[in-house]
């Protein structure tokens, strides 16, 4: 079976501990492949008072995957945005979607006739994660392209990226 080469890849980042390996991984790739990437961080958009009030501050949001706030989701995005740069990847955007991470992803994926997405995922589910599902699986569910599911190394949420060159 023949490999092909990949001309657009979507890449998401939540900020979290998994972002920053998951966007060198789809960054490495995007730049052996000589293919455009795009990240996308999906983001619930919530009034300053109540965000400044939010759980998730204080890790008790179960929207899992979901930045709360547009600051956030900015600060996940310029992050994942230097990631990819160190890594020579070609940024075509880098987008914030206020919305559920995995129809964005999916959404992102369709727009732009995208070959691959790019997302962290962790094997230790949450009783919520069972019962309504992760955004990993609802985009390998939905995506017509392929599916890379980037996980943290040895259980940290740390992984090792080959070196660029």
């Amino acid at each position: 079976m023949a490999m092909k080469d990949y001309n657009t890849i979507i890449v998401g980042t939540d900020g979290s501990a998994l972002a920053a390996p998951t966007v060198a991984r789809a960054a490495w790739l995007a730049t052996r492949d000589d293919a455009d990437l795009v990240i996308i961080c999906a983001f619930s958009e919530l009034p300053r008072r109540v965000e400044a009030k939010n759980p998730a501050t204080i890790g008790g949001d179960s929207r899992a995957g979901q930045v709360i706030g547009k600051a956030a989701a900015s600060a996940a995005v310029a992050a994942a945005v230097a990631i990819a740069q160190a890594e020579g990847a070609t940024i075509a955007a880098a987008q914030l979607v206020d919305g559920d991470p995995a129809k964005a992803l999916v959404q992102a994926a369709a727009d732009r006739g995208a070959d691959l997405i790019v997302l962290g995922a962790v094997q230790d589910r949450s009783l919520a994660d069972r019962l309504l599902g992760t955004t990993a699986e609802e985009v390998t569910k939905r995506a017509a392209c392929d599916v890379l599911i980037v996980r943290p190394a040895g259980g940290e949420a740390e992984l090792e990226v080959p070196e660029s060159g």
